[in-house]
């Protein structure tokens, strides 16, 4: 493994630590907490429009800790999303922890291929191996090593692409994911091996779910 990457894994197992030290969680809790969520999370195939039409990721299913790094993320306004940003301003900490531990285990992950996924094509091979993408996110990309970190396979392609875009924008108030680690991985790409990587991560066995919730309960 290269100095680079371990540096990067290390840098990226404290912030996850960082998140993890008040982890307080209570399920039940969250499910009466999740009205603000099932409007764009509770519908299959729903659509966002923001920076560009795309479905609005699965995250029933998703790793707890990963859902409350990202609600802090967007909090902080690490993550520059407006819709995203209102709503997570409006969270108090056990709020993330309660939403969180609700939507891991939301609804029964459905089963998930515990073996290798499906060989990629030896070009989108190629771009993995150099993003060293499963040295944190897994060899099948959804058992990552550290539960702060997403679970990416069977996520829908076109978020997943533009998630990824995201990481590369700078100066834009509205658009852009503040992390230099990624930030640093995503410039290595061009955008259309971005969506290579993303349709091909977006196309293998997911833990990840939608779960079709009324808005009206």
């Amino acid at each position: 493994m290269s100095k680079a990457i371990t540096l990067m894994l290390a840098t990226l197992v404290t912030t996850a630590g960082a998140v993890s030290s008040a982890w307080a969680q209570d399920a039940a809790a969250g499910e009466k907490k999740a009205a603000m969520c099932i409007g764009c999370h509770g519908i299959h195939g729903y659509q966002a429009t923001f920076p560009q039409v795309h479905k609005v990721p699965m995250i029933s299913g998703q790793g707890g800790k990963y859902i409350v790094a990202s609600l802090v993320a967007y909090k902080k306004g690490e993550r520059k999303h407006p819709t995203m940003r209102a709503i997570a301003a409006s969270l108090s900490d056990q709020d993330m922890a309660d939403l969180a531990a609700y939507y891991e285990k939301h609804g029964g992950a459905p089963a998930a291929a515990e073996a290798a996924p499906p060989a990629p094509p030896a070009d989108v091979a190629a771009l993995l191996a150099k993003g060293a993408c499963n040295s944190c996110h897994g060899p099948n990309y959804s058992k990552p090593i550290d539960p702060a970190y997403p679970k990416l396979a069977g996520q829908h392609g076109d978020y997943l692409f533009v998630a990824l875009a995201a990481y590369g924008v700078e100066g834009n108030a509205n658009i852009g994911r503040g992390n230099a680690i990624m930030a640093g991985q995503v410039k290595q790409f061009k955008r259309e091996e971005l969506k290579a990587m993303a349709r091909y991560l977006g196309s293998l066995p997911s833990e990840l779910h939608t779960v079709p919730q009324s808005k009206f309960r």
